[in-house]
């Protein structure tokens, strides 16, 4: 195992700004939490697991065929998944999990090759108002309280998006009154629609890379709020007001592009996986021009899909024949690396990362401290009852539960220290 020369002293001043820096909410509202980093703002777990895990609080089942993970806004979870001939979008109750409606409003089935059947993004909630991808790019508004469509657009139809030979993996961004979709395609990568009545406000005819699977990732950058957007050609801005192409940056992918990008004090972070690793570029504004300029670029943090989360300085996340890793945000050296869990997706949540592993045959649940100093397991577990397909969906943690999906079935846990 390395060890970094990061002293204890840093290590608190991390924890401490995450504690000060992460807003509270009561909502997990869209894809990787409030702010779309994967970063919970519970506070007051569990510091570390009994042997048996943490104990269960219910069990739902009838979600149907999928690889998304949920949304929770009030007493509502939400959660897409095939059933039959239909992709739905499903309403659970949070104290208890039991259904309170469903809504057809796509196909079901496995886009490309592999047989991974099911929607793969999370619903985004805003208000009164739930806004879900399927697979094949049919999109939806939704009356969050009972499921009625308020409207419905396809992004082949409506839009001439081009699907990704996995299907359409990018979850919705609600930004003010406009929804942002990626339906990709010759015409521009992005689209705005008005959120109340499905209306195109501005598509990015300057930028119409060949859209992948990672999401949207809303930033501030020289005073001008923009989406950041990675393909496999490259990472760019696009304005928010507009849809302008602000700035970019070549930067090649392979296959499938997937983890969205990492934006943090001037600079972006991306990494993808099949051999290509992560690149920091320093974005500048000077005289309201944009550029950007590659720091550095490596195979220290070659993510393929479980996607990253920066805590303070640090990037953690799992590297392709390097495993679970701890990399400094600015210099993209590895502070440690660790192969006892194999490849999956993580959460952050106070203090300590929740990571899950994909294997279809074992699946564990783990509880790492996030500490850049030094590699500490808390607990871990193997969830019951398992589908035996990739544990691909996110875990989320909120109000004192983690949540997991797997296909058919949603785990509810208590991690609440008591």
């Amino acid at each position: 195992m390395k060890k970094s020369g990061t002293t204890t002293s840093l290590v608190a001043l991390v924890v401490l700004g995450l504690i000060t820096s992460l807003a509270q909410a009561a909502d997990w509202p869209q894809w990787r939490g409030p702010n779309r980093d994967g970063l919970s703002p519970d506070t007051g777990l569990l510091k570390e697991w009994p042997a048996a895990g943490p104990p269960l609080a219910w069990k739902a089942t009838g979600l149907g065929e999928g690889y998304g993970t949920v949304a929770i806004v009030g007493q509502r979870i939400y959660v897409q998944g095939d059933k039959g001939d239909k992709t739905y979008l499903h309403a659970l109750n949070r104290a208890d999990g039991k259904l309170l409606w469903s809504t057809p409003f796509g196909k079901s089935g496995a886009p490309g090759w592999g047989g991974f059947a099911g929607p793969r993004c999370t619903p985004t909630v805003d208000g009164n108002l739930v806004f879900v991808v399927a697979q094949f790019g049919e999109i939806a508004c939704m009356d969050a309280a009972t499921g009625n469509i308020l409207w419905q657009k396809d992004y082949e139809k409506d839009f001439q998006g081009v699907r990704p030979e996995w299907g359409f993996a990018a979850s919705p961004l609600v930004d003010g009154e406009r929804v942002v979709f990626a339906p990709g395609g010759s015409m521009g990568n992005i689209v705005a629609l008005n959120k109340k009545t499905g209306d195109l406000v501005w598509r990015s005819k300057d930028y119409a890379d060949e859209h992948h699977y990672a999401s949207l990732m809303p930033v501030e950058i020289g005073g001008v709020r923009q989406y950041l957007q990675l393909t496999a050609r490259s990472i760019a801005g696009l304005a928010a007001a507009d849809g302008a192409l602000l700035w970019r940056a070549d930067r090649r992918g392979a296959t499938a592009v997937i983890p969205d990008p990492v934006y943090y004090d001037g600079h972006v972070y991306v990494t993808s996986g099949y051999g290509i690793g992560c690149n920091l570029f320093k974005v500048t504004a000077v005289g309201g021009k944009f550029s950007a300029e590659q720091v550095w670029a490596n195979k220290v943090m070659v993510n393929h899909h479980g996607g990253v989360v920066r805590l303070g300085e640090f990037i953690y996340g799992f590297s392709d024949g390097k495993g679970w890793t701890c990399q400094n945000f600015k210099t993209g050296e590895a502070t440690w690396q660790e192969k006892e869990f194999g490849k999956g997706c993580l959460v952050y949540a106070d203090g300590h990362l929740i990571i899950r592993e994909e294997r279809k045959s074992k699946g564990l649940v783990a509880l790492i401290e996030a500490n850049p100093q030094t590699y500490k397991v808390k607990g871990k577990f193997t969830p019951p009852d398992q589908s035996g397909k990739d544990n691909w969906p996110h875990p989320v943690v909120l109000d004192g539960k983690l949540y997991l999906r797997d296909q058919d079935v949603l785990l509810c846990y208590d991690v609440k220290a008591k």
